[in-house]
């Protein structure tokens, strides 16, 4: 067996609060990353002020608690979808107003919260595609831990697979991999690949995409060598 962290461990009972989701970023920089959170990871009170004045209302709680945090932390927050800077949230031209903090890095996705909403202190957060804008969680501390798992799990770091995993292999997925506790939450590219779902195991994470046969599987392992116990756990067609 191979030791390492576990997410599913850490997210044992869910996210109930912002604090916990604020323990599980701080855990999980440490960790996963290598690097604990440090002052200089997140925005400074002058910055979000000046944003707070682009935009001409108060930022959630939520939205405010996490670029303190880490919204200087391209390596958990910038990799494949990246965290709007703070300097750079805006509005979209919903027919209600979305504020946007998240971008796919093509253009093809956003991902914001509702301006009807944006005086909660931990709002619920919709995802822009072509399918228009669409619910992805209910709440803005769930949704930094969803980012922060996903810019992770792509990091291009050499610690990350992909495959189609016949059905066959499912069993041994659920077998072999804790369900880790996040809701789910819909894919941008299709509704096809709908929901996403989170398993782990100590040094290993692994995401489903879709609920259809031979879905899309993508894996992290916290080493190289955690990887390709995925690899042989899920001997599917792995692309790398």
């Amino acid at each position: 067996m191979v030791e390492g962290p576990d997410v599913s461990v850490v997210l044992r009972g869910g996210v109930r609060s912002r604090s916990e989701a604020w323990e599980f970023v701080r855990w999980f920089a440490d960790a996963w990353a290598g690097r604990p959170l440090r002052p200089e990871d997140g925005c400074d009170e002058e910055e979000l002020a000046a944003a707070e004045a682009d935009l001409g209302f108060e930022l959630p709680a939520a939205v405010r608690e996490g670029y303190r945090l880490l919204g200087r932390r391209d390596d958990l927050t910038r990799q494949q979808d990246p965290l709007v800077p703070a300097g750079g949230l805006h509005v979209a031209d919903a027919e209600d107003g979305v504020l946007v903090f998240r971008h796919e890095n093509q253009g093809c996705a956003a991902w914001g919260i509702p301006l009807d909403r944006v005086e909660l202190d931990d709002p619920p957060v919709l995802m822009e595609s072509h399918r228009g804008w669409i619910p992805f969680l209910d709440r803005m501390s769930l949704a930094w831990v969803e980012l922060v798992l996903g810019e992770s799990l792509l990091a291009s770091d050499g610690h990350y697979d992909a495959c189609e995993l016949p059905d066959a292999l499912l069993p041994t997925l659920r077998a072999r991999y804790a369900r880790v506790e996040l809701p789910d939450h819909p894919l941008w590219a299709s509704e096809g690949d709908s929901p996403l779902r989170w398993y782990a195991a100590p040094g290993r994470l692994v995401r489903r995409d879709g609920l259809h046969e031979e879905s899309w599987v993508h894996a992290r392992g916290r080493t190289a060598a955690d990887l390709d116990v995925v690899r042989d756990d899920l001997p599917g067609p792995w692309v790398c």
